[in-house]
């Protein structure tokens, strides 16, 4: 490897701002994860004393639709900090900013964009979806 790839490791100034950046992300989806829960349950509750019936309830399907929605988007933040704790003991290992499918360093950029990022876009792109 050369001295112009080791210079595109992530962090290039120290584990600190890239932990502090990672701790925030994870507090703010936490955060996301709390209220959506709320949510979630209060659709559930709001809908529990009621009758509804999908199919012929002109509200039953929007009431659905609303709850999928936000059980996709709380499976999503949950998958996120799951990722983002992954990202930390990547950290902790000295391993963060290295792709885990070529071991090539991550670019700084995606790493700015996609903290919790495990792959350079290369192999992320060969991944099956």
């Amino acid at each position: 490897m050369s001295d112009s790839s080791a210079d595109a490791v992530f962090p290039p100034t120290g584990d600190e701002p890239v932990r502090e950046r990672l701790a925030a992300e994870r507090t703010g989806t936490s955060a996301r994860i709390a209220a959506l829960s709320r949510d979630f349950d209060g659709i559930v509750e709001a809908n529990a004393l009621v009758a509804i019936d999908d199919e012929h309830d002109p509200e039953g399907s929007s009431t659905a639709f609303e709850r999928a929605h936000i059980a996709a988007l709380l499976a999503q933040a949950r998958a996120y900090l799951a990722d983002l704790d992954r990202a930390l003991e990547r950290l902790e290992r000295g391993e963060y900013g290295r792709c885990e499918g070529c071991g090539e360093p991550i670019p700084v950029e995606r790493l700015e964009v996609r903290p919790a990022a495990s792959t350079c876009v290369r192999c992320a792109a060969a991944r099956p979806r």
